[in-house]
């Protein structure tokens, strides 16, 4: 049994909670929080700690799941490892490359398994879809649409909307998941084009990332879209369309998380043994971000 520590109780952690509840190999052992009324639900299920640091020190745990605002990433995560903890972390590993390629660091110096949490790779029609175009022919291109008003979305996570908190906008945050999709099905990508729209504060509200992988590949991102799009189309050399809407078959809000978080846990617990052995796409899409940034800042003479 892997007694599992959360740092964050924010719109993300239910997921994982739920999942802890539903998978026979795992316990709730502690949550951490900086508000106490997040705290409230679990005086009488685990400890509660406002601090994480205070939560390592008490000891009893195997394992710490991160949902904590993407600017404290670095410090929860580094400490958690330095406590000697595997780790799984919500994606983006961290909100700049130089941090994530720290932690990637402190976790292979000290043989633990860093986990970046992709949940869109265990989405039920997105795994139909990689299991269908194993079996098809060439694909020609691919496109991944992740389109939402984000607004809708962060709940009282109001830090979404900091780009100093959230490392910037649909790029720091939507980009992760769909860029992870795109390597996930094509391979190793390289960026080709960059074109990103930004409101009057100076948030990326809107962009479209041209990459190839192993065939061409486009990535829209929205934070202003009027209700809610995620999905995958990739063509075939043979005029074939073959599609994974990534809600279809979950019509309530936010109802396919439920699953894919499920995914996401499971993995992570097979990944625990394997400590430094893990190794996942978290540096290489944070990698990706960065460069979409730097891109950007050229094109616009920054």
């Amino acid at each position: 049994m892997i007694r599992l520590g959360v740092v964050g109780l924010g719109v993300i952690s239910r997921f994982y909670l739920a999942a802890i509840a539903a998978l026979p190999d795992c316990e709730l052992a502690a949550v951490c929080d900086p508000h106490g009324e997040a705290l409230d639900p679990f005086r009488d299920k685990a400890r509660c700690h406002a601090d994480h640091r205070e939560m390592l020190a008490g000891g009893g745990l195997d394992a710490v799941v991160v949902t904590a605002p993407n600017d404290v990433h670095l410090v929860v995560c580094r400490d958690v490892l330095h406590a000697g903890l595997p780790v799984c972390v919500e994606k983006p590993l961290a909100t700049t490359l130089e941090d994530g390629a720290e932690l990637a660091a402190v976790a292979r110096d000290r043989s633990l398994t860093l986990f970046t949490a992709f949940h869109r790779r265990y989405n039920s029609n997105v795994l139909a879809l990689r299991e269908e175009l194993a079996g098809a022919g060439p694909v020609e291109s691919l496109t991944v649409r992740y389109l939402e008003r984000i607004e809708e979305h962060v709940g009282r996570d109001r830090w979404y909307l900091d780009a100093a908190r959230c490392g910037g906008g649909c790029v720091a945050d939507n980009g992760p998941n769909a860029l992870d999709l795109v390597r996930w099905l094509l391979g190793p990508l390289r960026l080709t084009g960059v074109r990103i729209t930004r409101d009057a504060t100076g948030i990326d509200r809107q962009a479209v990332l041209e990459l190839h992988g192993s065939c061409p590949a486009r990535v829209e991102l929205d934070w202003s879209y009027p209700g809610e799009c995620k999905d995958i189309t990739a063509c075939l050399a043979d005029g074939t369309e073959l599609r994974a809407d990534m809600l279809g078959g979950y019509p309530g809000f936010k109802g396919s998380l439920w699953h894919e978080y499920e995914g996401v846990l499971r993995d992570f617990l097979g990944a625990v043994p394997l400590g430094a052995r893990w190794d996942d796409a978290g540096l290489s899409a944070l990698a990706l971000v960065d460069q979409v940034y730097r891109v950007e800042g050229s094109q616009s003479g920054a």
